[in-house]
């Protein structure tokens, strides 16, 4: 028996402990009362306790039959459904027969039931009325077994469901937040290695410097694309590697400054999550005047909330849009890890700059070996 049948089996089987009790209790209750009346109508209760023995794997067989083969489509399986119900029921009255029989040794019920009293000749009532009234009254008994079979059984199926969704649900947004994180534009490292190229004969010495210096970027995007959070430092050294390598591109025309990863707010970001501004930074500062551009990055954290800011000049005319790739990248990933918890915000100022703000939950560091820390 499998592990998914056992609940069931056993709500039928309380419930058909109970049916048992409450029937041989009443018989034998209202047998009492009819004894001194000297009438003798319902069968001894050992008799219907046997008797509801022997229907009990009956009942187990058509409860499972009728779970099994369902109700769709309604034409094809109610007309089943009603023929297993009153199968049962019929059966009702043949058990209550071997019940007796098994007592007695006398299969007293075959033809007709006696019921004596004394104040006249006895009255012979007829087999079919009771056993029209047996299946009647336990074809109502397994009308409500069914129902609680069948209420249980897809209370479970909607349980599993919502389990089987929240599973998919947290393993698409496990896959999309990885695809976010591994965002780093081809672009950028074609150009990088475009650049590298170009140095080795000129200067060879710088050439390997940025070599040493991709393949350190390249290691800690792997590494922080592994993990759902970093801490704030090891992303501060990420982007002043990436800063770093795009100067050497740009050495006249682009100037940095990043804070300190030792002197920043001890606290976990979501991994990578400033990678798309600082590069949305570096290709739209530059595309869009010919003049110096000077990125800013800072972090700055109160006692509940983080701030991240990336500042950045940009021409008179530069054309800005809010609705990039990059920045796109960072309001999903947001909105997934916090919610309505944190707000990123991306706008041009009058005086020639554009910022990107992230305002995020304050997730302090507990110790040196937190793994993931876990979002209020």
């Amino acid at each position: 028996m499998s592990s998914r049948s056992r609940p069931l089996l056993l709500i039928v089987t309380v419930f058909w402990i109970y049916v048992a009790l409450s029937d041989v209790l009443y018989a034998n209750q209202l047998q009492s009362s009819l004894t001194a009346m000297h009438v003798d109508l319902f069968a001894p209760w050992q008799a219907r306790l046997l008797q509801h023995l022997l229907l009990y794997p009956v009942l187990v067989g058509c409860v499972w039959v009728s779970l099994r083969m369902g109700w769709q489509p309604i034409l094809r399986r109610v007309p089943l459904q009603v023929l297993l119900a009153v199968g049962f029921a019929i059966l009702a009255e043949p058990a209550l027969w071997l019940g007796d029989a098994a007592l007695v040794g006398v299969h007293r019920a075959l033809l007709q039931f006696t019921t004596v009293n004394d104040t006249g000749p006895a009255q012979l009532v007829p087999l079919i009325q009771i056993w029209v009234a047996s299946a009647t009254s336990f074809l109502l008994t397994y009308g409500f077994g069914l129902a609680l079979a069948t209420g249980f059984d897809i209370y479970r199926r909607l349980r599993d469901s919502h389990i089987r969704s929240a599973a998919l649900e947290r393993a698409l947004s496990a896959a999309h937040l990885a695809a976010l994180r591994m965002q780093l534009s081809p672009h950028s490292l074609f150009n990088l290695l475009n650049t590298i190229h170009g140095q080795i004969d000129g200067d060879p010495a710088d050439a390997r410097t940025m070599i040493v210096q991709l393949a350190d970027l390249l290691r800690r995007l792997l590494y922080a694309g592994e993990r759902e959070f970093s801490r704030l430092a090891d992303e501060l050294h990420f982007v002043r590697l990436y800063l770093g390598l795009q100067q050497r591109r740009f050495a006249d025309r682009l100037t940095v400054s990043v804070p300190v990863p030792e002197r920043a707010p001890r606290a976990w970001v979501p991994s990578l999550i400033l990678q798309p501004l600082i590069e949305n930074a570096v290709v739209h500062g530059l595309a869009s005047h010919v003049e110096a551009v000077q990125i800013v990055v800072e972090a700055i954290a109160d006692e509940a909330h983080l701030i991240l800011r990336v500042t950045n000049t940009i021409g008179a005319d530069a054309a800005v849009g809010r609705d990039g790739i990059g920045l796109k990248n960072v309001r999903e990933r947001l909105a997934i890890q916090f919610g309505e918890q944190a707000v990123f915000d991306a706008v041009a100022r009058p005086c020639g700059l554009w910022v990107a703000e992230i305002r995020m939950p304050l997730l302090l560091e507990v110790s040196e070996t937190v793994a993931t820390p876990v979002a209020a």
